[in-house]
């Protein structure tokens, strides 16, 4: 790194980190994959240290080649991290991306660390198609995990809403008592799927609350004679650049699963997108889901346009 400056990221830099993920998502999937919201949202994450847990690379004109975080998710021992740098900038092991490499694996010791944990698990996504990245997450101890399909059905104008079944209402989550319900149907349903953390109410809340993409009329809540059964939370996360909606997160509690719920509140969320003007809906699906959530969608109509590997380590925070 010695041909590059580092210093922390602020959130007046987001425009410039923009930029350089366009370049690289170009490179590896041939059109960018994040608006410049998205990039603002991360820089205020809560839990996010912009002082310790983020670094940029610039070249000696000031060029932004390399961005690079670690973030520990809630109070688990779960770092997820990235590495990003431009394309010819010293991309190889040696080079400005193995310094950052480094920088992002000693944080992830150090969070272990300040947490109380024995030990840290690290994970980095990686386009199934960017080869490059793959190899460098191999050379620095990471396998791969699992897989994420970025999930997609398209409209042709408006789409039938499906029937409420029997003893179901729907509310959204505009009052607080709502959200609270969705928190805990939320965590109940991902308890056992990859990479879940529990985390409390004010956190889940914060988190959403703090994104731009939230729109809490979008979160809608299937009560079953009463009581939380399911969850549907929409976002417009793909809106600016695809306009189209998404659904950030199908949840329904497991004594109330087989009953149909997620397969009806997926079709409530096609209805309500494409009556949104929407062209269509987005989703992301852990391929090895505990749940048939794949099939479910490929049965729905939607069809897979992207994936993302999970690579994963695990170590020792006290290792050199």
């Amino acid at each position: 790194m010695d041909t590059h400056s580092i210093s922390r990221p602020t959130v007046e830099d987001a425009p410039d980190i923009h930029e350089l993920v366009a370049v690289c998502d170009t490179a590896a999937i041939g059109v960018p994959d994040a608006t410049l919201d998205d990039i603002a949202d991360s820089l205020v994450e809560p839990g996010f240290d912009l002082g310790k847990d983020g670094w940029l690379a610039r070249d000696a004109a000031g060029v932004l080649d390399g961005w690079a975080w670690a973030h520990r998710v809630g109070d688990s021992d779960l770092v997820e991290t990235d590495v990003i740098v431009r394309p010819g900038a010293g991309a190889g092991a040696d080079g400005l991306a193995g310094g950052l490499w480094h920088l992002v694996l000693q944080r992830a010791r150090e969070l272990a660390a300040e947490s109380g944990h024995d030990g840290v698990t690290i994970d980095i996504g990686v386009y199934q198609t960017d080869e490059a990245k793959q190899a460098l997450a191999k050379e620095h101890g990471f396998q791969p995990s699992t897989s994420f399909q970025r999930m997609r059905i398209d409209y042709d104008g408006q789409v039938e809403p499906p029937a409420v079944p029997d003893g179901v209402t729907l509310v959204t989550g505009e009052p607080e008592d709502v959200r609270r319900e969705a928190h805990q149907i939320h965590q109940a349903g991902f308890a056992d799927h990859y990479g879940f953390v529990k985390v409390d109410f004010d956190q889940w809340h914060a988190r959403r609350q703090s994104q731009r993409a939230t729109d809490w009329g979008q979160l809608v809540v299937a009560r079953h004679e009463g009581r939380p059964a399911a969850l549907l939370i929409g976002s417009n996360q793909f809106l600016a650049d695809l306009n189209c909606g998404y659904v950030a997160t199908l949840a329904v509690m497991p004594e109330f699963r087989g009953r149909g719920l997620g397969r009806f509140l997926l079709r409530h969320a096609f209805a309500a997108d494409a009556a949104r003007g929407r062209e269509g809906t987005i989703l992301h699906v852990d391929s090895n889901n505990t749940t048939p959530a794949l099939g479910l969608y490929l049965s729905a109509g939607m069809r897979s346009v992207l994936a993302v590997d999970v690579w994963r380590r695990r170590i020792d925070p006290t290792a050199g």
